[in-house]
Parts: structure tokens; C-alpha cells; sequence
């Protein structure tokens, strides 16, 4: 029915629920948009768009495996992603040109000496990762201090003013090339009982210089806003363009896919050779075996025989009758027996043998006591028995010199060598 139509309580009740359900769409509203707002908020967080980027590029052999989107990784943890792959100009020595961006605060890791990026295989689809090496030594390429060329009185004066605040933004050297002042050192800073320290100070005065770079560490942006000149040893003021770094390419995928497979075509012949010789090796080796079979079946009878002749030697005795024959045994019997037999009356006789000779040596020494009792009873005996050997050997030599006997003395002549007088 038409509105008009209602009572003025019926409209009443009517009016207010139009406003209950007006604030209900709108407060639902505000949630949905508060949660939209939420999260486009951490999704720019996680993507990194409130955070200072730095730009960085490469030189490739090849964009293969390299794409836009790729991450950039930091000792294991991705610190930003490709943004650029551009080919080089028809003419242009270099490369696949590489740009990515670096997040904050991954970008002051990245040093002028030591800092490289390696390109290598990522996977087995022919990716190739981007990694970024901490860097050893030097400074940061990229910094988000802005960079200051002030005159030395000027910032001689700021800095008694403000200690602390104002540090070199380049190397500083004498006449004789020598490091006198290190960027990040500080012009002026306060001791602990509140002096100051102007030694820093003093040596820039003392070079003479008209004008230096500086930054004061209050200041930061939150973009890069100096880069480091390797040639000039300072940070200069960042024009936008991107920071290059030295690469460290290994192959890709399918290159080394390439030079293995060239490898293997390479080493085919040789490892065809090599089964033709492994081919003839087994064929021998079945033949031996053959042959060896054919062999064994010879031996067949001859192991038999040694298997009954094994079982008799195993047997008591058998070792006997198999070297004497059958009546050996019983001739060794009668054998042992007759030599017992000999051994017996050999130890007899031996006994009387013994008995025997010691009577004969018991008259001995009766015969040579009789005798020297006898010699020394007649001492006239003795030199008689010696004249009479020497008479006899005087009849001797007189019967050699007699002309009848002397021819049946002669000596027969030798081949002994003559005696020299």
C-alpha cells in the first residue's frame, strides 16, 4: 500500500529502520575499504614500495635463462628482482645488458670492492639465477645522504658548530698521493669530558684545499641520493642512472648441455672399442670355460681314484699297506722283530768286546812297565841299542856306495823344478 496509507506509528517504526540499515551498509562499507586500504597497504610493504630501491647492471653473454621478474638473492635471501633484459646495440662490445633494483637495506652491502654478481644455474629447466656478493672492503655504492661541495672555511665553521654531524664524503690525499683523511670520518667529534676533537679538522685546513665533499648524517632521503665515483674516490650526487657491477658468468644450461654432449660423441669410438674388446674378452672367457668343462669331465676318473684312495689311507694302517703291499706289514714284523733280536746279543757281545780289550790294555801296561823296569835297571842297554842303529845305518850308506849295489839305490827322476845352489 502506499506510505501515505500507514499510520503515523507504522511510519514511525518504518523510518527508523531505513536509518538502522543505512548505518549498517555504511559501516559495512568503511570495513571493506578499511580492509582494502590494509591490504594494498602490506602488499606494497612486502613488494617493497616504502623502501629506498637502489639500480644495478650487468653484462651477460646471453640473456638465457634470465628473465624480468627474476630474484636478485644476497647470501641466500632475495634482496630485490630484474627489472631490465636489453639486447646491445648492433655495434656495441658489450653484452645482454641486465638491470635490477636492490631493496633497502640490502643496497649498503653492496661495497666497492668484493661486490660481484654470479650467474649460474638455478635449475634443471635452464634458469639462471642472479646473486650479489657482500662486499670485503671500500664503500657503499649507493647511499641515501645527499652529497655537500663545500668550501673548507664554510664547513670548518658548521662543523665547530655542530660536532658530530659532519663527515668527509671522499678520500683525501696529500701532494705525495699518501691518505690523509678516509670518507666517513668525522671533522669533529666530542671527547668524553666534553672537549673537542679537531685533529680531522686541522689536517683538511693544513691540505689547503679550497672546497671538499661532505655529508651531514642527519640528513637522509628515502631515495639514493650520491653514488660512489671509484675514479674520483668520492660520492657524487645520483643522477638516476644505475651503478654497474662486475660479473662472474658461468655457462648456461644448455651451453654445457652442448659441450657434453660434443664430450660424449667425442669418447663414442673409444667406449665402442671398448665393449668390442670387453665382446672378445667374454668370448674367450667361454671358451676357457668350455674347455675347462671338458677337462673336468677327463679328471672325472682320476678324482674318483684319489677319493678311494683317500678312503683307504683314512682307514688304521692304510698308509702302510698302501706303500709296503699286503705282506709288508708282516715282513716288517719279522724284520723289526730279527733286529731287536741283533741289538740284544750286539749289547752281549759288546760286553765281552769290552771285557776283552781291557785285559789286552791291562798287559800293555804290564809289557811297558817290564820294560821301563828293564831300561832303567840296564842303562848300558840303551846306548848299545843306539850304537847299534847308527853302525846299521853306516852299513847302510856304505852298501849304496859300493859299485855292485849302488844301481838298486837309485832315485827315479821327477818333474820337480832343479835346485838352485
Amino acid at each position: 500500500m502506499p506510505l501515505q496509507d500507514l499510520t503515523p506509528q507504522l511510519r514511525t517504526r518504518l523510518n527508523r529502520m531505513e536509518r538502522a540499515v543505512g548505518w549498517f551498509v555504511s559501516f559495512a562499507m568503511l570495513l571493506l575499504l578499511a580492509g582494502f586500504i590494509t591490504y594494498i597497504y602490506h602488499a606494497a610493504v612486502n613488494k617493497g614500495w616504502f623502501k629506498i630501491k637502489a639500480q644495478f647492471y650487468i653484462y651477460v653473454a646471453t640473456a638465457d635463462g634470465i628473465s624480468v621478474g627474476d630474484t636478485v638473492s644476497l647470501m641466500g635471501s632475495p634482496i630485490g628482482a630484474v627489472t631490465k633484459v636489453e639486447p646491445p646495440a648492433p655495434r656495441e662490445k658489450h653484452g645482454v645488458k641486465v638491470t635490477f633494483e636492490v631493496l633497502e637495506p640490502s643496497y649498503r652491502y653492496i661495497w666497492s670492492e668484493g661486490s660481484y654478481v654470479k650467474a649460474s644455474s638455478s635449475g634443471l629447466l635452464g634458469k639462471r639465477g642472479l646473486e650479489v656478493t657482500r662486499g670485503t672492503n671500500g664503500f657503499a655504492l649507493c647511499s641515501a645522504h645527499p652529497v655537500e661541495h663545500l668550501a673548507v672555511d664554510e664547513l670548518a665553521r658548521r662543523a665547530l658548530a655542530q660536532p658530530q654531524r659532519w663527515q668527509m664524503f671522499q678520500n683525501l690525499y696529500d701532494a705525495n698521493s699518501n691518505l690523509v683523511l678516509r670518507a666517513y670520518a668525522q671533522l669533529v667529534t666530542t671527547n668524553q669530558d666534553g672537549s673537542l676533537d679537531t685533529n680531522n679538522l686541522q689536517q683538511l685546513i693544513e691540505q689547503k684545499r679550497a672546497a671538499v665533499y661532505v655529508y651531514d648524517n642527519t640528513i637522509k632521503r628515502h631515495n639514493i641520493a650520491s653514488i660512489w665515483n671509484r675514479e674520483q674516490q668520492r660520492y657524487e650526487e645520483y643522477t638516476g642512472e644505475a651503478v654497474q657491477l662486475p660479473i662472474d658468468e658461468s655457462p648456461a644450461l644448455t651451453e654445457r648441455l652442448d659441450q657434453i654432449v660434443a664430450q660424449i660423441q667425442t669418447a663414442l669410438p673409444n667406449i665402442l672399442a671398448l665393449t668390442n674388446r670387453i665382446a672378445r674378452i667374454l668370448d674367450n672367457t667361454a671358451n676357457v670355460t668350455s674347455n675347462l668343462n671338458s677337462s673336468l669331465v677327463s679328471a672325472q676318473p682320476m678324482i674318483t681314484n684319489f677319493a678311494v684312495l683317500s678312503g683307504n689311507l683314512r682307514q688304521p694302517g692304510g698308509l702302510g699297506a698302501w706303500a709296503l703291499g699286503t705282506n709288508g706289514a708282516d715282513q716288517l714284523n719279522v724284520v723289526l722283530t730279527n733286529t731287536g733280536t741283533l741289538l740284544a746279543h750286539t749289547d752281549t757281545n759288546l760286553d765281552a768286546i769290552t771285557e776283552d780289550i781291557g785285559v789286552t790294555l791291562i798287559h800293555l801296561g804290564n809289557i811297558t812297565s817290564n820294560l821301563d823296569t828293564q831300561v832303567a835297571n840296564n842303562p848300558q842297554a840303551m846306548s848299545n841299542l843306539v850304537k847299534s842303529i847308527a853302525d846299521t845305518d853306516d852299513l847302510i850308506q856304505g852298501l849304496k856306495r859300493h859299485w855292485l849295489l849302488r844301481s838298486a839305490f837309485k832315485k827315479k827322476a821327477t818333474n820337480a823344478p832343479a835346485v838352485k845352489k
